[in-house]
């Protein structure tokens, strides 16, 4: 099944029929946009929507952003930038994950700009260039600490002197943040300062380094693009201060069944949640197997204060209950009155006081993961289409 046909697929998906309703408002989305673009300083704001717009969705996000204003974006991999192209017929559209052998011609069928992270991805898209006649552009991307994909300093210092950049147009010098998040980290100055120096041998280059949280630093380095991503859709990207973006996201989940549990018993696989005392458990429509992960799980005993998954029941906190299963959880409702819970009621797995950031930290993990593992399982619907 292709991409085209797992969305409509999910598109068919009813609430009804559904375990899990995922509601995404674009126009939240285009104001968290604005709000990153109002604190650039000045920077052009473009849009990273990599992991199908980090769970959202590229068909329906891409069109808010750009009716937003924004007109450059970044993906991971050229199918997603080939369908980011699709509805932003006029965008500037960079690959962040590097050159792969042999795909110049893709790149230049669907006007996208790789984003090159080697020497020999230079000479490649160098040589491509030199015999279409053609000088198309790309960004170079410099490492200045995260130790993954770019150039390192030392060879960024010495691209002033490549005949083959005269082949291409260098669009825009790049690098990454290890820790923006972290605002005295002084990994961000020791960053900072290697970026300029490579920068100062590509005078009249565009420069971009800042992430969500590095357009919020003190030192301000916004250069001529910032490229936020996980701020657009809710994260926080000041974790030592309140959250300045809008939600994005909200998900829901159904209850299939409700029963009581005796004294002793145990709830889930491999009997790791037990109860002390008779509890009610809502049995919920949606697992592992939705993006929700395992990771949540409440092992331990009733009462106890876990490190674990919540939902909110009528806007009041209720804890899991063993383990999150391939496709069902079961969470401690003991403390909902009858008639504030039932059958094929839904409960808040995202949204309110359960904000994208604490779902993640309560699964022991950040809330990019909980976003992009979002599954196609869920009844989707939109709003703000306007925005």
């Amino acid at each position: 099944m292709n991409k085209t046909e797992q969305t409509s697929t999910a598109s068919r998906i009813t609430a009804d029929m559904a375990g899990g309703l995922l509601h995404i408002d674009l126009a939240a989305l285009a104001s968290n946009w604005r709000t990153l673009r109002d604190n650039a300083g000045g920077a052009e704001a473009s849009a990273v929507v990599k992991a199908d717009a980090y769970g959202t969705g590229i068909e329906q996000a891409v069109p808010a952003l750009h009716r937003a204003g924004c007109r450059t974006f970044f993906v991971a991999h050229v199918s997603e930038a080939i369908r980011v192209r699709t509805v932003a017929p006029d965008a500037t559209i960079y690959v962040l994950n590097g050159l792969f052998p042999g795909t110049c011609a893709t790149y230049v069928e669907h006007n996208l700009r790789p984003v090159l992270g080697s020497f020999e991805e230079i000479e490649e898209w160098a040589s491509f260039c030199r015999s279409q006649g053609q000088k198309r552009e790309a960004a170079i991307h410099v490492d200045t600490g995260m130790n993954r994909l770019g150039l390192t300093v030392e060879q960024g210092l010495t691209l002033k002197g490549r005949n083959d950049l005269k082949d291409f147009e260098t669009a825009l010098l790049m690098s990454h943040f290890v820790s923006a998040e972290e605002s005295d980290n002084p990994l961000n100055i020791r960053q900072i300062d290697a970026f300029n120096a490579v920068r100062e041998t590509l005078p009249g280059v565009r420069a971009s380094l800042a992430n969500s949280s590095g357009i919020f630093l003190k030192e301000k380095p916004h250069f001529d693009l910032v490229r936020p991503g996980y701020a657009l859709y809710g994260g926080n990207p000041t974790p030592d201060r309140d959250n300045p973006m809008s939600a994005v996201a909200q998900l829901e989940a159904r209850i299939v069944q409700l029963r009581w549990v005796e004294e002793d018993d145990t709830v889930g696989y491999n009997a790791r949640w037990l109860a002390l005392g008779r509890r009610r458990i809502a049995t919920l429509s949606i697992g592992y197997a939705d993006g929700y992960p395992r990771s949540a799980s409440a092992r331990g005993k009733s009462g106890e204060e876990l490190l674990a998954g919540q939902v909110l029941v009528a806007g009041r906190p209720c804890p899991f209950a063993g383990n999150v299963s391939m496709d069902l959880i079961t969470v401690d409702v003991t403390d909902i009155p009858d008639n504030e819970i039932k059958r094929g009621d839904t409960v808040t797995m995202i949204g309110g006081a359960l904000t994208i950031d604490e779902v993640g930290r309560r699964a022991g993990t950040i809330g990019y993961e909980i976003l992009t593992s979002l599954g196609r399982r869920y009844a989707r619907s939109y709003t703000g289409t306007q925005g």
